[in-house]
């Protein structure tokens, strides 16, 4: 092997967050609180649509029981490292292979996140747009593969991604001037050209990204169309309502991210708010979004909550 492509750092020091170092206490204890409310939401989420049988058969429901778990996960994966880092300074220091498990997982989760929001959107599509055939065209077992391949799509985006950050020497600076190990503030302490890694950022993210955007704008255009034939009023806020939690889950999620990817040269403050938005806020405003614009998750949470009542009376 050649000498000049071994690894010579052997740690990485994470910069955090930038403008908290005057008030760390504040801002552990308000990511605490966001990650907790995180944590609860989509929990309470997987287990309110699991317990209830009229939520748990539906397409729509089975996809939010996946992207509620994928909350979950996104938010674990970065949210305590930057915690232990308010701490302590110490704690900022994470192994080389902690920072590959770690950028790896955070691309895995990301960009599955991105094709499900699609097969969502799709499934939205076929709900108005097909009804009469919407049962046959999302069956259980096409709903199940549906969702395999779009975990199948995100390990492999991120095995490729992960191969090309981590196959470049790194002989020093060991800093990341960001809250975790991401692909852009990584690639800034890389001992060699990376020229290649961010042509296929340009390419791989942005045709990714892009494609999946594009589809779900189309698929949105004809349930625009769809509603706005709807003769009743109460059937196109239906339908609508429907709809506009996810809607609004797809402005919040792939905003920020684009930002990010197609601008790798932006400052790390700029940067690190950008991604604070996408990585832990909007995994937060998921179960919210879902609860106060479902009307049947609300009537499954009130149900949910009276057999917990009912149990503690007995």
């Amino acid at each position: 092997m050649d000498p000049n492509n071994q690894t010579e750092v052997k740690v990485f020091i994470l910069g955090g967050l930038p403008n908290t170092a005057e008030l760390p206490l504040l801002f552990f204890f308000l990511f605490l609180v966001i990650y907790l409310l995180t944590i609860l939401g989509n929990l309470l989420i997987l287990v309110t649509i699991l317990l209830e049988p009229q939520l748990h058969g539906l397409p729509m429901y089975f996809f939010l029981c996946n992207l509620s778990f994928l909350d979950i996960c996104l938010s674990s994966v970065t949210v305590p490292n930057l915690l232990a880092g308010f701490i302590m300074l110490s704690y900022r220091t994470i192994s080389f292979g902690g920072c590959v498990i770690q950028l790896c997982a955070f691309q895995f989760i990301g960009s599955t996140e991105c094709f499900l929001y699609t097969v969502m959107a799709y499934d939205r599509y076929l709900a108005i747009c097909r009804p009469l055939n919407y049962a046959t065209l999302m069956n259980r077992r096409i709903c199940s593969g549906l969702a395999a391949v779009t975990w199948f799509a995100g390990s492999f985006h991120a095995a490729i991604h992960t191969s090309l950050t981590f196959r470049l020497p790194y002989c020093g600076p060991n800093r990341v001037d960001y809250f975790f190990c991401d692909i852009p503030p990584v690639l800034k302490l890389a001992c060699a050209d990376t020229a290649v890694n961010h042509t296929v950022i340009l390419v791989n993210i942005g045709v990714v990204a892009a494609g999946c955007f594009a589809l779900i704008c189309i698929s949105y255009a004809y349930i625009a169309s769809a509603i706005l034939k709807i003769k009743t009023t109460e059937g196109r806020r239906r339908a609508f309502s429907t709809c506009s939690a996810h809607l609004t889950l797809v402005l919040l999620y792939f905003g920020p991210p684009v930002f990010i990817y197609m601008h790798p040269s932006s400052s790390d403050s700029t940067y690190g708010t950008v991604a604070v938005f996408y990585t832990i806020i909007t995994p937060m405003l998921n179960p919210f979004i879902y609860t106060m614009r479902n009307k049947e998750v609300q009537r499954a949470l009130r149900k949910l909550s009276g057999r917990h009542i009912a149990s503690q009376d007995r």
